[in-house]
């Protein structure tokens, strides 16, 4: 046993020198694990700082994108609408022109058409002045050139109604303020009030639009 107890002692003696000087440097080992933990610790709360800056980075950006998102849809909205705006307008201007258009060859030979109711006048006035009487076998020439006079207002008045000039002859008709110009009032027996007793002049109508009165009498309470 005590050989034993010696070789042990013999064994550690060159090791006594090693854990003396493990000893004397445990504290500089220590201050180093101590700053090795906070340099970590610090690192870990810088990530988790940038990570939590990084979190609140996105949000205003994505605010950011939210209001500018807002605005090009109200201006999109304004954009469209002023669009439409001018849309409906060039679609009125357009329908105004292809009207006034129309009605410009419609009513293009208005002016043509007035001077040509004056030969259509003096035309029938010549017809109505012709004895009827008169109109026989025996009177060749009276009758050939009453014949054509009936002629040429016939066709006078076909190539008014190819052109959409249409006669006014509203003897007993309603007196329309729009197509009848009332030249003198009188009582008939048998008419009713308002009515159109006597046609001074025919009148005249172009496509619808009175291009001339018609001059007549109308009916008055007895």
């Amino acid at each position: 046993m005590a050989a034993v107890a010696q070789c042990v002692r013999g064994a550690l003696r060159p090791r006594l020198p090693l854990l003396s000087v493990a000893l004397r440097t445990s504290p500089r080992l220590l201050c180093a694990a101590t700053q090795q933990k906070n340099t970590g610790q610090n690192l870990e709360e810088d990530q988790s700082q940038s990570q939590n800056e990084q979190k609140v980075e996105p949000s205003s950006a994505e605010k950011l994108l939210a209001e500018e998102k807002a605005k090009l849809e109200e201006q999109l909205k304004e954009v469209t609408e002023k669009y439409k705006r001018a849309l409906a307008d060039a679609e009125n201007v357009r329908q105004r022109s292809q009207k006034l258009v129309e009605e410009a060859k419609l009513y293009g030979i208005q002016s043509f058409c007035k001077d040509l109711l004056e030969v259509a006048d003096i035309l029938e006035k010549a017809t109505e002045s012709v004895p009827k009487e008169e109109i026989k076998d025996e009177n060749p020439h009276l009758k050939s050139l009453y014949e054509g006079l009936v002629m040429t207002e016939m066709q006078i008045q076909k190539v008014f109604k190819k052109h959409g000039l249409l006669r006014l002859n509203p003897v007993g008709a309603k007196f329309d303020p729009y197509e009848h110009e009332a030249l003198f009032h009188t009582a008939v027996a048998g008419q009713e009030p308002g009515t159109i007793a006597l046609v001074s002049k025919i009148g005249y109508k172009l496509h619808g639009r009175t291009l001339r009165p018609a001059l007549v009498g109308v009916v008055k309470d007895a």
